[in-house]
């Protein structure tokens, strides 16, 4: 299936995607918070800059969206049609470079939690509780 809109076009909308203070990250951060949980966002002095870093949990939480990350076997997962190989090498590049960050980070001590997009539009609130789940199990 063709592109619907110009290159210049498609351009501009990519342009303006974020990396930072996504809607999921937004969402997440909001309940963290209303739930009496402090945290700094994108914490820079340690490995990955996670989204979420709860130093009293020493929890680090990532937010992926679906397509950046590669989640396999996702719906919101699928491999774009026009210029493959530059969006395969930098999903792989984002794969490579999450692993790497979870395994630094796990070596340092510190606990990980990723949160996919799509497990947040599933069903957030179910997601939410297992991470809170998580965080008091890390704690105790």
């Amino acid at each position: 299936m063709a592109d619907t809109v110009s290159k210049k076009k498609r351009s501009e909308i990519m342009s303006k995607i974020r990396g930072k203070d996504t809607k999921p990250e937004l969402m997440v951060r909001q309940y963290l918070y209303h739930n009496g949980f402090r945290y700094r966002k994108h914490y820079r002095k340690i490995p990955g800059s996670p989204d979420v870093y709860l130093s009293k949990y020493n929890t680090a939480i990532f937010i992926n969206g679906c397509f950046w990350h590669g989640h396999e076997n996702c719906k919101y997962y699928k491999t774009p049609k026009s210029n493959t190989s530059f969006w395969l090498d930098k999903i792989n590049k984002n794969k490579a470079r999450d692993i790497k960050n979870k395994n630094d980070l796990q070596n340092m001590g510190i606990q990980v939690i990723i949160i996919w997009e799509c497990e947040l539009k599933r069903d957030f609130n179910k997601t939410m509780q297992s991470v809170v789940e998580t965080l008091y199990k890390n704690i105790q």
